[in-house]
Order: C-alpha cells, then structure tokens, then sequence
C-alpha cells in the first residue's frame, strides 16, 4: 500500500475516533435518552459548548476527507506517488490531528492556520498528480 493510501486509512479512522467524541459529548448535552430516539424534539436546536464544536469540527473533517480522498485516488491511480506526495499526506494528517483540539479550545488563529496548512497540502498533492 502506498503511503498516501495509509494516510487515507487512518485519516478514516480519525473520523471515526471524532465521532465517538462528538457523539459522547452530545448525550453528555441532550441526555442518553434523546440521543438514543428519533430527536424530533431535537430539530432546530444546536448543541453548544464543547458538543458543537465537536460536531462543527467533525463535519468540517468530513469536507476536507472528500478533497483529501480525490488528492490520494488521483495520485494513486494516476501512478504519481513520490516522496512529495507522501510528505503532503502526512501533513494533510498531522494537520487534522491538530485541527481537532485546536478547534474545540477554540484556539486563533492557530485553528485556521493549521487548517490552511492542511487544504495547502491537499491541493498541492492534486497538483502533483499534473505534472
């Protein structure tokens, strides 16, 4: 398995693990027992605090997995792995490993920086599938 590949499987995993938080989070909020039914009484109310950032932090991961996943099947498939494009996977993961604390302890504007750091590298891995 290439390295881009790897890191692709493990930022899946990392998806994983920051849905379980959120979703730990979120029944500490609304309770076990409206987590666990149809939330109909739910609709329309936001979750706040920690909850909601892990839940804004986790679909914002969901957005950048879709771009990440384009950059690594088109480097893949299109046979333009390097050592380039590995580096750029790592950091695309090492950056949305640091997203994560960063955007529930709202730190700034250290959250948008590592989040820049981690789209620059997913762009520049699409790039270097061009060439």
């Amino acid at each position: 398995m290439t390295p881009e590949l790897t890191v692709l499987a493990l930022a899946g995993l990392l998806q994983f693990a920051q849905m379980i938080a959120f979703s730990l989070a979120a029944q500490r909020q609304i309770g076990r027992r409206a987590a666990m039914g149809n939330r109909d009484d739910l609709a329309g109310h936001a979750l706040s605090g920690r909850a909601g950032r892990l839940q804004r932090a986790l679909n914002n991961h969901f957005e950048g997995l879709i771009l990440f996943t384009i950059a690594v099947v088109v480097v893949t498939l299109g046979q333009k792995a390097s050592t380039l494009t590995a580096i750029l996977a790592w950091t695309y993961l090492g950056a949305r490993i640091l997203y994560v604390p960063a955007y529930v302890r709202g730190w700034v504007p250290g959250r948008s920086i590592i989040w820049a750091v981690g789209f620059l590298a997913t762009i520049l891995m699409i790039m270097a599938s061009l060439l």
